[in-house]
């Protein structure tokens, strides 16, 4: 194992310049990439956040306009001075982009194309091309050269990606449509955007949270990513709760061995007008966190066999806006993540 790789593996993202984030759907991965890109600017870094799934996720998030096919500043890091810009990327915008930096085709003929749905047509019919093309426009906001003269350099690019169960798919498509094209620009791009998702400049991290399928999914994703030799980044345990209940009271509330009076006394003293029904209540409540307490501990347990860095991001009652972000990468920044 390499200098990198140990780094990588205690969770050193230092070297990382694309971070992937995915995870199932309902875990909160959109909202872990937002987060993720407001820590990394909160070092003073220019971060470019993207999304390719159509979504809009990333405009919601942050309450401003729907994203164009054009870079944006949509947040400043909350202390060194450092950006965000979005980009909502898709495949019909990149592919004419493609065509102007390596075809040199100018914008009336990537026009005509687009008008007549050749593009469309392109994109539909051949298998994997429009993840190929997605792939590809990460690749260039990482790699940005002299073909785009005017383009802004990010220090990083974090990418709100598709679900874990289609992340390994869509990240080793350019290796599979690669291999189609003996020779020439399509094979040597797509061993470019290859050569770049299967380094140690890039990390896939993994959103779960404490539920069996989530967290058998991000076992199943680590597995496939590995398979494929796409680097294992870090797994985000989201919206974990608060543990209201220590150790020791936990069991009792699991054995229904909970002090009634003693409570029942506590009650009185702060003034609760205490009632059979009030107090039965509160120990059958005290009984499920236990019980949930017990499920979350027995899925920590699984995710720390995964022997990978580990996040914890708690759950927000209010639910997410601008300044919960915030409070998201804080945590990730105080946890080491950025």
């Amino acid at each position: 194992m390499t200098e990198q790789d140990e780094g990588q593996r205690n969770g050193d993202w230092s070297r990382v310049r694309l971070h992937i984030v995915s995870g199932k759907g309902g875990t909160g991965k959109s909202t872990v990439a937002a987060a993720l890109a407001l820590a990394l600017a909160s070092r003073g870094k220019h971060v470019l956040l993207c999304e390719v799934e159509g979504r809009q996720g990333i405009a919601q998030l942050f309450d401003v306009p729907p994203l164009p096919y054009e870079e944006r500043r949509i947040a400043q890091g909350p202390d060194d001075g450092g950006d965000v810009y979005a980009l909502a990327i898709d495949a019909e915008s990149a592919m004419l982009e493609y065509f102007s930096l390596y075809y040199r085709l100018g914008n009336r003929t990537g026009r005509a194309l687009d008008r007549f749905g050749v593009i469309d047509f392109a994109t539909t019919i051949a298998p994997g091309l429009r993840d190929v093309l997605l792939t590809g426009k990460l690749y260039e906001a990482v790699e940005r050269n002299s073909r785009n003269k005017n383009a802004r350099v990010y220090d990083a690019v974090v990418l709100d990606a598709p679900p874990t169960g289609r992340i390994a798919q869509f990240l080793n498509v350019n290796s599979e449509f690669g291999d189609l094209a003996r020779v020439g620009t399509v094979k040597g791009q797509t061993q470019r955007v290859m050569g770049l998702l299967q380094s140690r400049r890039t990390a896939v991290h993994l959103v779960t949270v404490l539920e069996d399928m989530p967290v058998q999914e991000t076992t199943d994703g680590i597995d496939e990513l590995r398979k494929h030799g796409l680097p294992v980044g870090g797994v985000v345990v989201n919206m974990t709760r608060p543990k209201e209940l220590d150790g020791d009271a936990r069991d009792a509330a699991l054995a229904g061995d909970l002090p009634r009076e003693a409570i029942e006394a506590d009650l009185r003293k702060a003034g609760v007008d205490v009632t059979p029904d009030l107090l039965e209540g509160l120990l059958d409540d005290a009984r499920d966190h236990a019980e949930r307490r017990a499920l979350e501990e027995e899925q920590h347990r699984r995710i720390e066999k995964l022997d990978v860095p580990t996040y914890e991001l708690t759950r927000l009652a209010d639910g997410i806006d601008l300044g919960s972000l915030y409070e998201l990468a804080a945590e990730l920044r105080e946890q080491g993540m950025a």
